[in-house]
C-alpha cells in the first residue's frame, strides 16, 4: 500500500484519535507523527494538555510507525500494542508534535514476521512542542501477528 493510502486509512480507522482531533503528520517506513491539537476540550486542571492526550498521541504516532514498517502487508497483519510506558517531562502547551521511530530495521521486522509468522518490538516516541522543546518520551512494545488465511 502507498504511504499516501496508509496515511489516508489511518486518519480514519481509530474513531477515538479522530474525535480528539489527531492529525496524521507523517507515515513512512518505521517512522510515524502525528500532532495533537490545542484546544479547551484538551486540557487539565492547570491549563496544559492532559496526560491521557499526550498518550493518545504518543500511542497514534507508534502505531503510525508500525503501519509504515509494515506497508507492504498492512492488510494481512494485525498489530497489536501490548504495553507503554510513557515520562512526563515538561508542561505540555499549545499543539503537541509525536515523532516515533520503531527500534529496528522494517526489513528486520518482515523477516522475523515472514519466518515466525508473529513479531515483537518497541517504538520509541518523542513528543514536542511548537518551540521543539520534548515534554514527554514513551516507549510502546508492539505485538504484530498474520492474520490466519480466510477460507
Amino acid at each position: 500500500m502507498e504511504l499516501a493510502q496508509l496515511k489516508e486509512m489511518l486518519a480514519n480507522v481509530v474513531p477515538f484519535n479522530k474525535h480528539i482531533g489527531l492529525e496524521i503528520v507523517e507515515v513512512s517506513a518505521g517512522a510515524g507523527e502525528v500532532r495533537l491539537p490545542e484546544g479547551p476540550h484538551l486540557l487539565n486542571h492547570i491549563g496544559t494538555q492532559h496526560a491521557a492526550a499526550l498518550f493518545a498521541v504518543a500511542e497514534a504516532a507508534s502505531g503510525a510507525a508500525v503501519v509504515g514498517a509494515l506497508a507492504d502487508q498492512i492488510t494481512t497483519v494485525t498489530p497489536i500494542a501490548r504495553n507503554a510506558q510513557i515520562a512526563y517531562m515538561k508542561p505540555a502547551r499549545g499543539p503537541i508534535l509525536a515523532k516515533a521511530r520503531i527500534s529496528e530495521e522494517p526489513d528486520s521486522l518482515l523477516r522475523e514476521l515472514g519466518a515466525q509468522g508473529r513479531a515483537d518490538f518497541q517504538v520509541h516516541v518523542d513528543l514536542e512542542d511548537a518551540a521543539g522543546l520534548k515534554v514527554a518520551e514513551m516507549t510502546v512494545a508492539w505485538y504484530v501477528r498474520k492474520n490466519p488465511p480466510s477460507n
